[in-house]
C-alpha cells in the first residue's frame, strides 16, 4: 500500500509511505527558499512533487489529510489551478467522547491540477501521536507507550499507544495551559516586547525564548506569582472557548500581581519558563499514576517538545524508563503523522521504516558570479576549518526532516574561538543572545558534555564541562549549556568524515554547526542559492569546494 500524507496549513508537507517505509517528506520551506512555516498556495503541486520523486496520482493507493482546528470538523481554504475552493477534514483534537482516536476518520475528495481523488483525515493530533509513535525504537519491537502531545493551542494531552490493541486510546490533559502561552507570554517583556495591538502566537519566538532564559534568574517570589496567576485565571482556561483569550488573560493577572515589584523582564521570562516546566513534570507524573503505569515507555510530540530543556526535565524526573522524541515533533511531521494514521488504520501496522535525511535532494545549479571550484575531500575541508577559522556552508545529499540543521543543510565553523559565536549571529543577522549548536563525534560526547549522552537530533540540553569551556567556547551557552548533536558514521558518513579528520588535526572533535538559510526561508535548496548568500567564502556541496574570488572580511 502507497499512501500519500498532506499537511495544508503552516508547515506545509507532502510525505509518502511506500509499503511500511518512509520513501520522501518534502516540507514546502525547503524549496525555493520559501518562507518559514510555509503553506501550500496551490494544490496543482501535490503532483509535481510527486512525479519529482518517481511517484504519480494513479500510483497513490490511499490520500490522507491533516486534520485542522475546528470543533467537529475543518474547512481549509485551497487553490487549484487559480480556482478557490475549500476542503473539509478532521478537527484538531478529539471530541470528549472517550473513542479511540483511530475511530474519529473523517473522508471526503479533494483536486490536485486535473485529479480528482478520495481522501482520508484524522485529528491533527492523531498524526502528532502517530508521527511519534510509529517512528519510535518502541514501535519496531510492538512495545506499547504513552505519548504526550503538546502543541499549539491545546492543552499538553496523555494518549496510549498499544498496537495489539490497534488503537490510541485519549487519557485526558495534564493541566489547562496551551503551549502557545510561551510565546504570547513573553512578547509582553524585553526584549520580546511588542507594541502591536495584538499579539500573536508567533512561531518564531519560542525558540528564541527558550535561549534567553539563560540570561535570568528562576525567583521563588516571582514563580509564586505565577501559580497565583494560574489559580486566578484556571476556571476560565477549563473551556475550550477560553482557549484563545486565555494567554492574555494570565499575562494580565501576573502583571497586575507584579506591578509594585521590581522585577526585571529577564528573570520574569526565566522563571516562567520554569513555572511551565514544572506543571509539565508533575502534571505527566500525576496522570501517568492515575492511569496506573501502562508502560515505562514515553514518546513525546508537539512544539513543544523541541524544547532541549524541558524535553531532559522530563528525562531526568525519573517518570519513565525510556523516552523518544522524533526529530518532527511540531507540524513538519504532520503529513508523516497522517501517514502513519491511516497505515495503522488500514493495516495495523504502527511503525515505519525511516531515515531524516528523506528530504528534497540539494540541487547542483550553476554557481553565482564570482565563485571557483576545485574538488576536495573531507580531509581537506577539515584543514580548511582548522586553519582559516571561517565557515564553511554544508550541503550534502537531501535535506534532513523536521525544523533542525543535522548537518545536510548546515554552516559549520571551528568552536575554538569565542568569536565564532558572534560571527555566525551576525552574517545570519540573528540576536546576540542566540547560541550555537555543537556537533561532536559520539565517542567522545561523555568527555566534554554532561550527560554527553546519544543526542542524535539535538532534542536534549548538555552542559559543557568545565575542562572544555575554554576549548570550545563558540557553542557554550549564557549558562554554559548547548544543544548537542552526537554524530557516528551510521548516523551520518559524510558528516563524520569531516569531524574525524578534524579531530586528528586539532585535537576537538566538536564542531559549530547552524541552519544555512536566508534569514526567513527554509534551508539552501540548492548551490546557486547558497553563493547568493555571499555572506561566507567558502560552500563545500558533495565533494566540490566554491570560493568567493573577492574574499568578504569574516
Amino acid at each position: 500500500m502507497i499512501i500519500c500524507g498532506l499537511k495544508l496549513t503552516h508547515d506545509s508537507s507532502i510525505a509518502v509511505v511506500d509499503n511500511g517505509r518512509l520513501a520522501f517528506s518534502i516540507e514546502l520551506e525547503k524549496l525555493n527558499n520559501n518562507s518559514r512555516y510555509n503553506i501550500i498556495e496551490d494544490l496543482n503541486i501535490i503532483p509535481q512533487l510527486l512525479s519529482g520523486n518517481g511517484y504519480s496520482i494513479d500510483k497513490i493507493d490511499e490520500f490522507v489529510v491533516d486534520g485542522w482546528v475546528g470543533e467537529n470538523s475543518s474547512v481549509i481554504k485551497v487553490v487549484n489551478n487559480d480556482r478557490e475552493g475549500e476542503v473539509a477534514v478532521a478537527p484538531y483534537e478529539e471530541p470528549e467522547s472517550g473513542r479511540g482516536l483511530l475511530q474519529l476518520k473523517y473522508n471526503g475528495e479533494i483536486e490536485f491540477g486535473n485529479y480528482k481523488v478520495p481522501f482520508s483525515s484524522y485529528t491533527h493530533v492523531l498524526n502528532h501521536v502517530m508521527a511519534s509513535y510509529a517512528t519510535s525504537p518502541f514501535s519496531r519491537s510492538n512495545e506499547p507507550a504513552y505519548v504526550l502531545v503538546w502543541d499549539g493551542g491545546m492543552y499538553p494531552r496523555l494518549y496510549f499507544v498499544d498496537p495489539a490493541a490497534h488503537d490510541v486510546m485519549p487519557l485526558g490533559q495534564l493541566f489547562y495551559m496551551g503551549v502557545n502561552i510561551y510565546s504570547i507570554f513573553s512578547q509582553h517583556f524585553r526584549p520580546f516586547k511588542t507594541n502591536a495591538n495584538v499579539i500573536k502566537d508567533e512561531l518564531s519566538v519560542a525558540g528564541k525564548v527558550m535561549a534567553y532564559t539563560a540570561y535570568g534568574e528562576v525567583r521563588q517570589d516571582i514563580l509564586e506569582d505565577l501559580h497565583d496567576s494560574y489559580k486566578a485565571t484556571m476556571a476560565a482556561a477549563r473551556h475550550k472557548s477560553n482557549i484563545p483569550t486565555y494567554p492574555y488573560e494570565f499575562t494580565k493577572a501576573l502583571k497586575r500581581i507584579a506591578r509594585t515589584k521590581s522585577y526585571t523582564d529577564e528573570n520574569i521570562i526565566a522563571t516562567f519558563h520554569k513555572f511551565l516546566e514544572e506543571l509539565l513534570v508533575s502534571g505527566l507524573q500525576e496522570k501517568i499514576k492515575e492511569t496506573g503505569y501502562l508502560s515505562s515507555n514515553l514518546c513525546y510530540a508537539g512544539g513543544a517538545a523541541l524544547n532541549i530543556k524541558w524535553n531532559s526535565a522530563i528525562r531526568n524526573a525519573g517518570i519513565i524508563s525510556d523516552i523518544w522524541i522524533c526529530p518532527f515533533p511540531n507540524d513538519s511531521g504532520s503529513a508523516i503523522g497522517a501517514a502513519c494514521s491511516l497505515l495503522a488504520d488500514k493495516s495495523g501496522q504502527f511503525s515505519v521504516e525511516w531515515n531524516v535525511y528523506s528530504g528534497p535532494e540539494i540541487q547542483h545549479t550553476a554557481a553565482a558570479t564570482g565563485w571557483t571550484r576545485r574538488e576536495a575531500s573531507a580531509g581537506e575541508l577539515a584543514q580548511l576549518l582548522h586553519t582559516s577559522q571561517e565557515p564553511v556552508v554544508f550541503l550534502n545529499g537531501k535535506a534532513e526532516l523536521g525544523p533542525r540543521a543535522l548537518g545536510n543543510r548546515s554552516i559549520l565553523a571551528s568552536a575554538a574561538t569565542k568569536r565564532m559565536k558572534d560571527i555566525l549571529n551576525n552574517i545570519k543577522l540573528r540576536e546576540s543572545y542566540r547560541p550555537l549548536a555543537p556537533i561532536c563525534l559520539e565517542e567522545h560526547a561523555p568527555a566534554i558534555f554532561s550527560p554527553g549522552c546519544k543526542d542524535i537530533y539535538m532534542l536534549f540540553n548538555h552542559e559543557v564541562n568545565p575542562a572544555w569551556r575554554d576549548k570550545i567556547p563558540a557553542i557554550c551557552h549564557h549558562d554554559n549549556t548547548a544543544r548537542l548533536q552526537t554524530v557516528t558514521r551510521g548516523s551520518n558518513p559524510v558528516l563524520h568524515s569531516i569531524l574525524q579528520a578534524y579531530y586528528e588535526i586539532s585535537g576537538i572533535p566538536v564542531l559549530c554547526n547552524t541552519s544555512a538559510n536566508f534569514k526567513g526561508s527554509g534551508f539552501f535548496p540548492d548551490l546557486h542559492s547558497a553563493t547568493q548568500w555571499n555572506m561566507v567564502n567558502y560552500v563545500w556541496c558533495e565533494g566540490w569546494l566554491y570560493e568567493r574570488q573577492e574574499k568578504a572580511i569574516i
